[in-house]
C-alpha cells in the first residue's frame, strides 16, 4: 500500500468530485404501495430536476411511469409533497408547469388533464403562484372523486386553502368543490375505510404545524359534505401529525406533542376517549415542511410499524396495539422516511451515515430487506472507488449557552491518499441546516465528503430549535432566531478546538434558507468565523416578513416576534443593516425564481458588502427556486464554495 503523502489540510486531491455527485444522483420520496407493486418518486438533476413517479412490478423490472414533458411536483405551501397518489395502477399528480391534476391510466400515453387550464393572466403570473394548487390528496372510490388540498391562488391578496372534492368523471371541469374551509391551512384529508368519515388536519396564522394544529373529525353527509364537525384532538399549543384510520375503521391514530414529546396516540370512536400507545421520550413525529409525510404505518389491524428519533438518531420499530409491546427492527439505517405498510411488507425510504438514501423492502416475518433504488450508485462502483474516502460521522453533544447542551454531527478529515502535517489541525466547515425548525441529516450526503476528503472537518449543528430532541429543545429558538443558533455554532466549534481536533483560525460556516441567515448572522454579529457562504439566505427579516409567502408569513412571529409591532428587533437581527460589522468573505447563491426568499434579499446584502469593500461572491442561478434542483448548479455551487474558500479564508492550494 502506498505511503499517505504530507500536505496541508484543505489542499488534499479526491476523487469525490461535483461531477461525481452529480452524476446520475437522484432525490427519492414519497413511497406507495398498490396492490403487489411498489411506486416512489425520482427528482433527478440531471432532467432539470424533473420529478418523475417510478414503479418496481411484481418481476422486480423498474419502469418511469410518468411520460416526459410532466414533472410531478406541487406548489402548495411552497415546498410541495404529496404531490400525487395511485390506485389500482391509475396515478393521479399534479404537473408542476401549470400546477393542474392530471390522471394517468395504465397503457396511457398522455395524462389527461382533471383541474381547469389556468386562465391567461393566471398562467402569465405562474412564477408568481396564479392559479390552484392541489396536494395530499386520498381516493373516494364510492363517490368518484379526489378529495385533497387546494391552495387558490387566482384571488386578490392571500391564497385560499381548503379541501376540495373533484369529480373523477367530469374531466377538466372544475377546480374542485369546496368541503372544509376557515382556516389558514388545511392537510392530511383521510377518509375511513367505508367512506362514511372524514378527518384532517387544520391551523391558522401565526402557527406552524409543529407549533399547534386541530384534528376534526365528521360524518360524510348524504351530499358528499362533511357533516357533524367536531374537534378530537390538537389546538394551538399542540402539535398533530400525521392521523390514519385503523383498518377496522374504529380508531384513528395520530401523533401529537402534548408531553412534549411527539408520540403516538389512539382515539376511540365509539368511546370518544383517546390513549396514549407508546409513551417515551422519543420523537414519532416531524415538522411538517412538506405534506404527505408518514413516520408509521398499520401493518395488520393490530400492529404499527412505527419510526422514531432518539438522541438525534432514527430507529425502526413494531408496535403491538393490544399488548403496548415495542419490538425494535434492526436495520443498518439511521433515517426513515415514507414508512408504508401492507400486511408483513414494509417499505420505507432509509439512510445512514455509510449508505445513500434508499428505497427499502423489509418483510417483517423473515426480516429480509431488499434495497428497489438508491439515491446514488457510486459507492457500487470499483473506478472511481471512493469507499475507502468516506469519513465516520461522530454524534457531539457539546455545552452552550446558559449553561445547556446542545447538539451536533461531526465529520473529521479523511483521505487514504494524505495526512495533514503533525502541527496543524484541520479547517472546519460548520453546516447550519434550514428551517431553521429541521435538523441535520445523518444519511449520507457526498458532499459533506467533498470536504471532508479534501481535510476539512465538517460540523453540522442541531442548534437549539432543531427537532429530534423534543419540543422544549424545539422552544429554545423562541423569539431567539439569530442568537441561540448563533451561539450554538459558535460554541460547537469552540468545543472542536479546545480538544485539538480543529483549528480555531480556520473555521467558516454555510447554510441555505434559514441557515443562511444563521451564517449572515454569525458572520455579522460575532467575531469568530473566518468567512462562510449563504444559500438563499434571509439578510432583513422585516422584509421576509413584508415579502415572502403564505405558509410562513407569519413564521417569523414565532421566531422574532411580531411584526410590525416588533420591528426595531427584526432590524436587530438582521445582518443587511449591519452589513459594517462584517468584515468577512461571503459568497452568496440564489434562485431567480425563490418565493420563500426572494433574490432581492441576497442582492441587498450583497450589495451592502460590495459597498463596504469585502471579498464577495455572487452566484444567480435562473429558474431555480428555493434550493437547487439542476446538475450543472448544484455541481457550480460546491466547486465555487471551495474555490472561494481556499483563496479568501484557508490561503492554500487548491487541487479539485
Amino acid at each position: 500500500m502506498p505511503t499517505a503523502k504530507t500536505a496541508p489540510y484543505g489542499s488534499w486531491k479526491s476523487p469525490i468530485t461535483s461531477d461525481l455527485i452529480v452524476a446520475k444522483a437522484t432525490m427519492l420520496s414519497d413511497i406507495r404501495i398498490d396492490g403487489d407493486q411498489v411506486y416512489w418518486l425520482e427528482a433527478r438533476p440531471q432532467e432539470q430536476g424533473r420529478n418523475v413517479i417510478v414503479r418496481e412490478g411484481p418481476d422486480g423490472a423498474v419502469t418511469d411511469v410518468t411520460p416526459p414533458g410532466f414533472n410531478v411536483r406541487t406548489r402548495v405551501h411552497e415546498y410541495g409533497g404529496a404531490a400525487w397518489l395511485v390506485a389500482g395502477g391509475t396515478c393521479i399528480f399534479s404537473n408542476f408547469a401549470d400546477q393542474r391534476l392530471y390522471r394517468q391510466r395504465p397503457g396511457q400515453a398522455e395524462p389527461e388533464p382533471l383541474t381547469p387550464e389556468p386562465s391567461s393572466s393566471q398562467a402569465s403570473a405562474g412564477a408568481k403562484g396564479g392559479g390552484w394548487r392541489y396536494s395530499d390528496g386520498v381516493l373516494d372510490p364510492r363517490r368518484g372523486r379526489w378529495i385533497g388540498v387546494r391552495e387558490d391562488h387566482s384571488v386578490e391578496g392571500e391564497a385560499i386553502n381548503a379541501i376540495v372534492a373533484i369529480d373523477l368523471g367530469r374531466s377538466g371541469a372544475s377546480a374542485g368543490e369546496a368541503l372544509a374551509g376557515g382556516h389558514d391551512f388545511f392537510c392530511s384529508p383521510r377518509l375511513s375505510p367505508d367512506g362514511n368519515r372524514m378527518l384532517w388536519l387544520a391551523w391558522d396564522h401565526p402557527n406552524m404545524p409543529w407549533n399547534g394544529t386541530t384534528l376534526y373529525l365528521a360524518e360524510i353527509g348524504p351530499g358528499g359534505a362533511p357533516v357533524g364537525i367536531r374537534i378530537i384532538a390538537g389546538g394551538v399549543d399542540e402539535s398533530v401529525f400525521q392521523p390514519e384510520w385503523s383498518p377496522d375503521g374504529n380508531e384513528i391514530v395520530f401523533v401529537s406533542d402534548r408531553t412534549g414529546w411527539w408520540n403516538l396516540y389512539a382515539y376511540d370512536i365509539a368511546a370518544a376517549a383517546t390513549r396514549p400507545l407508546c409513551p417515551m421520550a422519543a420523537e414519532f413525529g416531524m415538522p411538517q415542511w412538506n405534506l404527505g409525510m408518514s413516520t408509521y404505518a398499520f401493518a395488520g389491524a393490530r400492529r404499527i410499524v412505527c419510526a422514531y428519533t432518539a438522541a438525534g438518531l432514527g430507529k425502526l420499530a413494531a408496535l403491538d396495539l393490544t399488548t403496548g409491546a415495542l419490538q425494535p427492527i434492526e436495520t443498518s439505517f439511521t433515517e426513515f422516511g415514507s414508512v408504508r405498510a401492507d400486511g408483513d411488507r414494509v417499505v420505507f425510504r432509509g439512510g445512514a451515515p455509510d449508505r445513500p438514501t434508499s428505497v427499502i423492502a423489509l418483510d417483517l416475518q423473515s426480516g429480509r430487506q431488499r434495497v428497489l433504488k438508491q439515491a446514488t450508485e457510486l459507492l457500487d462502483r470499483t473506478e472511481p472507488r471512493i469507499t475507502g474516502y468516506l469519513t465516520k460521522v461522530e454524534p457531539v453533544e457539546f455545552p452552550t449557552t446558559g449553561g445547556k447542551t446542545a447538539f451536533g454531527l461531526f465529520y473529521p478529515p479523511h483521505n487514504p491518499d494524505y495526512v495533514g502535517g503533525p502541527d496543524e489541525r484541520p479547517p472546519l466547515l460548520v453546516k447550519c441546516h434550514g428551517g431553521p425548525t429541521s435538523s441535520a441529516s445523518s444519511t449520507l450526503n457526498l458532499g459533506t465528503h467533498f470536504w471532508t476528503s479534501r481535510g476539512i472537518a465538517v460540523l453540522d449543528v442541531n442548534y437549539g430549535g432543531s427537532t429530534g430532541f423534543g419540543r422544549e429543545y424545539r422552544e429554545r429558538l423562541r423569539r431567539n432566531w439569530g442568537i441561540v443558533d448563533v451561539d450554538d455554532c459558535v460554541n460547537g466549534a469552540k468545543f472542536l478546538a479546545e480538544r485539538g481536533l480543529v483549528d480555531a483560525k480556520r473555521v467558516v460556516i454555510s447554510g441555505g434558507s434559514a441557515g443562511g441567515y444563521t451564517t449572515l448572522a454569525a458572520l455579522a454579529f460575532r467575531d469568530f468565523f473566518q468567512g462562510g457562504a449563504s444559500y438563499y439566505g434571509v439578510s432583513d427579516a422585516a422584509a421576509l416578513a413584508r415579502d415572502t409567502h403564505k405558509f410562513e408569513s407569519r413564521y417569523l412571529d414565532w421566531l422574532i416576534g411580531p411584526f410590525p409591532e416588533m420591528e426595531e428587533r427584526y432590524r436587530e437581527r438582521s445582518p443587511v443593516y449591519h452589513a459594517d460589522r462584517l468584515s468577512k468573505p461571503v459568497i452568496f447563491f440564489q434562485g431567480s425564481e425563490d418565493a420563500v426568499v426572494p433574490p432581492n434579499q441576497t442582492e441587498m446584502m450583497v450589495e451592502a458588502l460590495r459597498r463596504k469593500g469585502n471579498a464577495v461572491g455572487y452566484f444567480l442561478f435562473t429558474g431555480e427556486q428555493h434550493g437547487f434542483r439542476q446538475a450543472d448548479n448544484i455541481k457550480r455551487c460546491l466547486d465555487a464554495e471551495l474555490a472561494f474558500y481556499a483563496v479568501q479564508v484557508f490561503r492554500i492550494g487548491l487541487t479539485f
